[in-house]
């Protein structure tokens, strides 16, 4: 793979972020190794025993989670798009994912017969990580606004047999409030929003060259703006989770900071996840933010060989 270097401006602050000089050494190293093979086993058509039977004869698995058996490791070398290739993949008993996307789910934990809304939903990975988890019943609401991401979703909903699913094409902000109009709730929301990405540099090296503190500052706004339409269609006592695959603070704990303070009713939750996390950080550019934010999680390359990514739990009161 070819190396690509960190800007100057996104060194200085990750190093800011990181602190101990060892750990991001630790943090520059990782992020220019590509990514463990994870897939998640759907178990809508399979139990996660029967698709380790079949994977056994031809990949060395592990399930590194014992209270989470569809999540697989492919410890075996493979060929280029092998996993995606397989008749397995083709047949829908499995979604390539790596782990740190799945988190998020894992977080939101959805259960049967519920009503979901997945505001950003394409390309489908978390949906149809939800449809699972509710053993395809309940129903969610899958959102994006772009045709062509659309369809990729659709395709991977109906491969691996998702029958509780509507698709609409919106803008999400658009969406909230029509539904908010007609006084429409859900017993859980996953808000998990475009970013600039830095959480992703091992499987998308080209975020190298892509990355500008505009990015940051654009996302940042959208982010805010899909949160906040979000937060209204929360039923009482019910849980709407908020995830990024991004370190920048200013669309992490800045955005998560400015949702609690417009909704004051709204009360982040601890997060219980079987990886290493870290805390949100509570002061950015001079920024404080509020004493609860340390129960955002943040996820770091270096500390469970993943990808990077954020999680902010919230339950409305």
């Amino acid at each position: 793979m070819l190396k690509y270097q960190m800007k100057l401006q996104f060194k200085e602050r990750m190093k800011k972020l990181l602190e101990d000089n060892q750990d991001f050494e630790k943090f520059n190293k990782i992020i220019h190794i590509p990514p463990l093979n994870f897939i998640r086993c759907n178990t809508i058509k399979i139990s996660p025993e029967e698709l380790k039977k079949r994977l056994e004869k031809k990949w060395q698995i592990e399930q590194p989670f014992f209270q989470y058996p569809e999540i697989f490791l492919i410890k075996s070398q493979l060929l280029p798009g092998e996993l995606g290739k397989s008749i397995e993949h083709l047949l829908g008993y499995y979604y390539v994912q790596e782990l740190s996307s799945m988190l998020s789910i894992l977080a939101l934990e959805p259960k049967e017969n519920e009503l979901v809304l997945d505001l950003c939903a394409s390309p489908g990975s978390k949906t149809t990580q939800i449809a699972a988890k509710m053993n395809n019943t309940g129903t969610i609401i899958a959102n994006d606004k772009d045709i062509g991401r659309i369809s990729i979703l659709n395709a991977n909903l109906e491969r691996i047999g998702a029958a509780n699913t509507i698709i609409t094409r919106m803008d999400g902000v658009n969406l909230c409030e029509r539904l908010k109009r007609i006084n429409f709730k859900f017993d859980r929301i996953l808000v998990d929003v475009p970013c600039s990405g830095e959480g992703t540099l091992r499987s998308s090296p080209e975020t190298f060259l892509m990355w500008n503190k505009n990015m940051i500052k654009y996302f940042s706004n959208l982010q805010r703006k899909l949160l906040t339409a979000a937060i209204p269609l929360l039923k009482q006592e019910e849980t709407l989770v908020y995830s990024t695959c991004t370190h920048a603070p200013e669309e992490n704990e800045e955005v998560v900071s400015f949702a609690l303070e417009k909704f004051p009713e709204l009360k982040l939750e601890e997060i219980k996840l079987p990886i290493k996390t870290r805390e949100g950080i509570r002061i950015w550019n001079n920024k404080k933010f509020p004493e609860q934010i340390n129960k955002c999680a943040r996820i770091y390359p270096q500390d469970n060989n993943t990808e990077g990514f954020f999680i902010a739990k919230f339950v409305r009161k």
